[in-house]
């Protein structure tokens, strides 16, 4: 492909395409000799700054002396190479960095002398050959070398012998993706950098994992809770809110009636807050919100209709942040039969993803413990401990870990936590009280330090605390939803996963944090695993979002590979010395995205160097396949590929439908000859 004169500085050619670009006016590059030498002191003034692993050393100047710098830069034996920094036109925040290499892709008909005087006038020092394409070379800009490698790449491509040319570049790699939302830097169990009261890694990793996805409005996470305020600005956005129920009042507005129902606007915003520029971000920002309003009560039919309207409404992931409010709760028949049918058949036939808290009592989600020192003596003597919904084989239950990497000192535990997730530390019943459920715990009179939990909150003055948004949140109503949200964010890469390969994929990926310390109210230790991988107090360990999308992604499945392929044997006389030539055509029928193609050429000719081929898409993008390389040879059987024709790549992702041309042209008079066959291969 040829540039034009007033352009060549200025394009960039990467993968087939040419990209624009702009000369930023502050700054310059420049490479020294050697690696150990001392920053020029001609340019001393200058405020500079290594670019890691580049060997490049980014000079910073005022607009006007832009010139001038380079200049003196240019002069000095002590430099190597000096060059510009640009910006894409279209994405002028990008700086990209040129280096001193060239990455040259021939004919494949060069041999070795032909790249040599190719390359000679250009001063080139080769390095290496590219071992993954063939007939490629990477190549190294002398201080002979007249041009910088963009100047260089649009000359050496503009020639026939040559398929591709390329400078390698440097851009700065994206920092892990990181929300503007106001109050996202309070959100310590998404990601941190350390601090007070942080241990490392005890956050879940979310940044990295939002690098892959922040989700899918196709993946729905139904958060089940005594309501939720669904007019927060943070559940706002196109599709967010999808088939809403309350089942308390039987209608479809499942907002708070009173100032103590804020339990649920607190674990839909953990979840799945929007990414909107203010307030916070849930977990998965991008999947939608299905907010149910549960009637308070655990009674069969209602735990039936909550169940079954969000697996008929077509919920991915089911938020539980709740259990019965009394210490030994099995579940009926019919609630294991609903808790079953919804985990297996849910999402036709893959199942829901159920998400427990383990609860907040410090006690076995089941087991027996010998309790004393209750007020009252309200409960005495061995007491055996049952959470049904936590303890059902079907759903994840999930206990809770503090900013501190350690077990909060409220979380249940025991041989049914699948994992554990971040949140505040308190002490047991913290939560009972508050929700009534009993009415005192034993105390604990040792300071329990840890973060808490910053989420959404019932508007203006009703909720935990004045405004919009609460800082004080936590238990393991707060981890059940970062784990639903974890999952969210698995099933937006990966919907073809099923519930149990869901959780076991969460369990395997999961951090395993580990706490030797006694727990301050019972003295038990219970922080390690077992030859199985597992701990009483974390599950399989502390869930980490990134690994567990990454995995989920890894899993993914694309459909077998099929071939279409036609071709046309009808030989036609190519015109001699006529530039518009000769066109065959193939008609493809099916429409499907093209994968890769191939091109099976067969041409006779007494004079090939007169030669150039194009295939033109049924879109009418033309790509070049052969051009005037080939001299005096009389016969071409040749395939074309990506490998050797890179510029095919352009036509991936296109419809495969419609009418395929190749043309052949001779350019030249006295010549003549054949096309005699070709063939078309798309892989889709």
């Amino acid at each position: 492909m040829s540039v034009p004169e007033t352009r060549i500085g200025i394009t960039l050619q990467r993968g087939g395409e040419e990209l624009g670009l702009l000369k930023v006016g502050d700054r310059f590059t420049l490479r020294l000799v050697s690696p150990d030498s001392q920053f020029p002191p001609e340019l001393a003034r200058l405020k500079h700054q290594s670019l890691p692993q580049s060997q490049l050393i980014e000079v910073l100047v005022e607009p006007d002396s832009l010139n001038s710098a380079m200049s003196i830069a240019r002069s000095l034996d002590l430099v190597a190479f000096a060059s510009h920094v640009y910006q894409l036109e279209n994405n002028p925040e990008t700086l990209i960095y040129l280096t001193d290499e060239l990455t040259v892709q021939f004919a494949p008909a060069i041999e070795e002398k032909e790249r040599e005087t190719l390359t000679q006038p250009y001063h080139l020092h080769g390095l290496e050959p590219l071992d993954t394409i063939d007939n490629a070379f990477i190549y190294q800009l002398t201080n002979q070398t007249p041009e910088n490698p963009i100047k260089l790449a649009n000359r050496l491509a503009a020639k026939p012998d040559i398929l591709t040319a390329e400078a390698n570049i440097i851009v700065r790699q994206e920092s892990f993706y990181q929300p503007q939302d106001d109050f996202y830097s309070a959100q310590w169990y998404l990601n941190h950098n350390g601090g007070s009261h942080l241990s490392r890694n005890s956050h879940i990793d979310c940044e990295k994992a939002w690098d892959i996805t922040t989700g899918d409005r196709q993946i729905i996470i139904a958060i089940t809770d005594d309501a939720i305020d669904i007019n927060h600005p943070d559940f706002q956005g196109n599709g967010k809110i999808v088939h809403p129920k309350d089942f308390r009042d039987n209608d479809f507005s499942p907002l708070p009636t009173n100032s103590q129902e804020s339990h649920g606007t607190a674990c839909a915003g953990i979840a799945l807050a929007e990414e909107n520029g203010s307030g916070i971000v849930g977990v998965a920002p991008q999947c939608a919100l299905m907010p149910l309003r549960t009637t308070g009560y655990l009674d069969d039919r209602s735990i039936e209709k909550l169940f079954n309207w969000a697996m008929s409404q077509g919920a991915s992931v089911i938020s539980c942040s709740w259990g019965a409010a009394i210490v030994h709760f099995p579940l009926s028949l019919r609630q294991k039969a609903i808790l079953q049918k919804v985990a297996t058949q849910g999402r036709n036939g893959k199942g829901c993803v159920i998400v427990f808290a383990a609860g907040n009592a410090n006690r076995p989600v089941q087991g027996t413990i010998y309790e004393r020192s209750w007020p009252d003596n309200l409960l005495q003597g061995p007491t055996e401990w049952l959470s049904g919904f936590a303890a059902h084989p079907d759903v994840i239950t999930v206990s809770a870990c503090t900013s501190l990497g350690k077990k909060a000192a409220y979380s249940n535990w025991g041989s049914h936590i699948s994992l554990c997730a971040p949140s505040n530390n308190a002490p047991p019943g913290m939560w009972f009280q508050q929700r009534g459920y009993l009415q005192t715990a034993p105390r604990i009179n040792t300071a329990l330090p840890g973060k808490t939990i910053f989420t959404t909150d019932q508007l203006g003055q009703l909720g935990y605390d004045p405004g919009n948004f609460t800082r004080n949140f936590g238990g393991t109503s707060s981890a059940c939803p970062v784990v639903a949200g974890v999952a969210a964010l698995v099933l937006s890469v990966n919907p073809e996963l099923t519930a149990q390969e869901v959780k076991q994929l969460l369990q395997d990926t999961a951090d395993k944090i580990v706490d030797r310390d006694p727990d301050p109210q019972l003295g038990l230790q219970l922080g390690t695993y077992d030859r199985n991988g597992h701990s009483q107090w974390f599950g399989y360990g502390k869930v980490n979002a990134y690994k567990a999308v990454q995995t989920a992604k890894a899993k993914t499945q694309p459909p077998p590979p099929q071939t279409l392929e036609q071709e046309n044997t009808n030989a036609i006389a190519i015109p001699d010395n006529e530039l518009s030539g000769v066109r065959s055509t193939i008609q493809i029928t099916e429409s499907e995205k093209i994968r890769d193609l191939q091109i099976q050429l067969e041409i006779d000719h007494d004079f090939l160097g007169d030669i150039e081929v194009n295939l033109y898409s049924p879109q009418g993008e033309k790509i070049l396949l052969q051009n005037r390389s080939l001299g005096s040879l009389t016969q071409l059987k040749q395939n074309y590929t990506v490998k050797n024709t890179p510029l095919l790549q352009r036509l991936f992702e296109q419809s495969s439908a419609g009418k395929w041309q190749l043309q052949v042209i001779d350019s030249v008079a006295g010549d003549t000859g054949t096309l005699k066959q070709w063939r078309l291969r798309i892989t889709v």
